[in-house]
Order: structure tokens, then sequence, then C-alpha cells
């Protein structure tokens, strides 16, 4: 009996740790994980209001950082869209989540185009911005291509061609997802109810 009670006080043991090491297991996210790379660390640029803006100042929600512009024929108002989707997906916890759309294109996109752009899709989204300078040096802080494509004799007429992914911060401002462009919402908004 007492053999018989020792091998059921190890087995139920067994289970535990087992249970144990199943609850801290790492996230099965659907879009790809990044966790611990070491970039994307942070902007300095300015909001559509007119107010400077860090990564730090949305410590406390997870944070999904799109680069693009705002006379993007496809990807960009697609992106955004999308997100206004997982926002709606995501019920009363999108308001932990914020959007924040980064321009690629200082020259045309003012504060006053991106006030105009950006909160069109969610009231909540928020537009960036820098010069070129600051455009460029967030750009590589964030490994992200755009290049300028002339389109016809004018120079003001031009397309930037740029990466399609988003970034996904967790709580603690640490870069955790890459969202391509070709993920749907209800794949988005699973990933982003794992962090929350």
């Amino acid at each position: 009996m007492k053999k018989l009670l020792t091998a059921l006080m190890l087995s139920a043991a067994v289970l535990a740790a087992g249970c144990d090491k199943l609850s801290t297991k790492t996230p099965a996210f659907v879009n790809t994980d990044i966790t611990g790379l070491d970039y994307a660390k942070g902007f300095s640029l300015t909001d559509h209001t007119g107010k400077p803006r860090t990564l730090q100042d949305f410590r406390g929600k997870l944070v999904v950082v799109f680069f693009g512009y705002t006379q993007c024929p496809d990807v960009c108002p697609t992106t955004m869209a999308k997100m206004a989707t997982v926002m709606k997906e995501l019920g009363p916890a999108s308001k932990d989540v914020q959007v924040l759309f980064i321009t690629l294109d200082p020259e045309r996109d003012t504060q006053e185009l991106l006030n105009a752009y950006v909160p069109a899709f969610h009231p909540s989204f928020i537009g960036l911005r820098g010069d070129a300078e600051a455009t460029a040096r967030t750009a590589k802080e964030f490994k992200v291509f755009y290049a300028k494509t002339p389109s016809g004799d004018d120079p003001k007429n031009y397309t930037v061609d740029h990466m399609t992914g988003s970034y996904v911060f967790d709580r603690e401002g640490r870069v955790r997802l890459l969202v391509r462009h070709e993920a749907e919402p209800g794949a988005i908004a699973s990933d982003l109810r794992q962090l929350l």
C-alpha cells in the first residue's frame, strides 16, 4: 500500500510539473515572432497634432508600428483599414492597443495631411513624422527599406517603395512580432490578444 501511495504521489508531482511547464509555454503566434531582436528600439518624432512623441510614451499598451505614406495607392490604405478591422475585432481590449503610422514621405506628408489621413481610419490611430534626417534615422533603426521612384518628368511626382510589414511591441516596449501585409485581421487580432 505504501509503495502504491508513493507511486501515486510521484505521478502527481510529475503531472504537476508538466502542467507548470505548459502554463509558461511561449505563445504560438500566427505572425513572425521576432522577440529579442536588437533593433527597432525607439524613435523621436512629432505626431499629427504637433506633439513630440517617443516609443516610451506608449508604455502599458501594445503598439503596432507601420511605415508608409499618404499617397500610397494600395499597401498603406489597405494596412490601415485592416488595422481598423483588428481594433473592431478586439472590442473593449482595443483601448490597450496603439497603432502608429510613420510617414516615409515627410516632404509631402505634412502635419495637416497626416491629421486628416490617419485618424480617418480609426480615431485612436496616430500619424508620426520627422524631417528627412529623422525619417532616415528612424527607418534605419527599424531596418525599413524605402526609396523614391520617379513617375514622370515632374520631380514632385513619385512613389515611395517601402517595406510593407508592421512591428508589434508589447506593453513594456519590446519588439515582439513582424506582421506581414498579407496577414488577415483575425490572425493579427489573435496574436494581439495573446500579448494582451
